[in-house]
């Protein structure tokens, strides 16, 4: 009965930090661009939105690309997110492309980060309309590159961060004190993490048989404590090999899931509070000493439940996909912020 009235007594602080705590500039990490804190304004209907039709696209997957899905509204592409007394930059993708010449991007993450990153190729893509491009996907590591602008957009699907390897007799061992994959993240010039979802999983999609950390290993764990575990170890291979004077860092943020979005219709009217999840995020990268940006999706993101695939995704009727993005969507936005710290 003892560890329950802890467990209860640290989920409490939990909720209780994320109803009195708010994105701004937090000890070393940064969500403001300037003086603009772009966690709190409103979608505004806006005429000129979308910023490209999906048909532009055709490397876009079939998951995220609900208007060809056959959805009869097109009604949520056209939201454009407008912060409480300030502005994100205009999108000129040429621009950006001229500017990053010669660097690579890596989005590091889940089905959260693919999502992402379809939305930026997308973007620049029908900002240079007559650039060459090129396409290279595999389970693990996708790039897409514009050789005129020697550019590379990269994504590494890793949903933990750290690693999960697999031991004899198919044992499947989640090392939340080690991170082997930091090898490929080491050269770039802009590094997008994203971490949360996966780690919920359980059951049949639970993806590890034991959780190990230091010398101990048992075959489950709480999962936010695992999830802060896990954060602390990548944190430290931030502070002590990212050289953030040539490596800009980013965190995705906690991407909302929505109970019900079937036939939603526009913004919702309130969002609710930061999740515990945001909360250990933000405490973690409060505690670096090395400069890291975070992308303050959470609460903006909240109010679009218009803004899921439904049934108009990969799965079609047989399920609601309440956690993925249309694009052209709300992912957009988050690349507009993105690209405002970039520029």
């Amino acid at each position: 009965m003892l560890h329950i009235f802890f467990l209860v007594v640290k989920l409490l602080g939990l909720i209780l930090l994320s109803l009195t705590h708010r994105n701004k500039v937090h000890g070393k990490f940064m969500s403001n661009i300037g003086r603009c804190d772009v966690s709190e304004g409103n979608w505004i209907f806006d005429m000129h939105y979308p910023l490209y039709d999906i048909k532009q696209c055709p490397f876009v997957e079939k998951i995220f690309s609900c208007q060809n899905n056959g959805r009869p509204d097109n009604f949520y592409p056209k939201f454009r997110w407008q912060p409480k007394g300030c502005e994100i930059s205009s999108f000129d993708g040429r621009q950006f492309l001229s500017k990053h010449r010669g660097k690579d991007i890596m989005f590091v993450g889940d089905s959260l980060s693919l999502n992402q990153w379809q939305s930026l190729t997308c973007m620049l893509h029908v900002a240079v309309p007559e650039a060459n491009y090129t396409v290279q996907r595999n389970s693990q590591l996708s790039t897409f590159t514009f050789p005129d602008y020697n550019i590379s957009i990269m994504l590494e699907r890793n949903a933990f961060l750290v690693d999960l390897v697999m031991e004899g007799n198919d044992t499947r061992v989640m090392k939340l004190d080690s991170l082997t994959s930091s090898l490929r993240w080491e050269h770039m010039d802009v590094l997008i993490f994203d971490s949360w979802h996966w780690w919920l999983h359980n059951g049949r999609k639970q993806p590890w048989d034991f959780v190990e950390y230091g010398k101990t290993r048992v075959k489950d764990i709480d999962r936010l404590v695992a999830y802060e575990k896990a954060l602390t170890t990548w944190a430290k291979w931030v502070d002590s090999s990212v050289d953030v004077a040539k490596t800009k860092v980013f965190f995705q943020g906690i991407s909302p899931d929505h109970d019900a979005c079937e036939g939603r219709q526009g913004p919702l009217k309130t969002a609710g509070v930061s999740p515990p999840s945001e909360v250990v995020l933000e405490r973690i990268l409060n505690n670096m000493s090395a400069q890291v940006y975070l992308l303050n999706i959470n609460r903006m993101s909240q109010y679009r439940a218009d803004g899921h695939p439904s049934f108009y995704g990969l799965g079609g009727h047989n399920g609601d996909d309440c956690t993925h993005w249309c694009l052209p969507g709300v992912p957009d936005t988050w690349n507009l912020i993105l690209l405002s710290f970039l520029v």
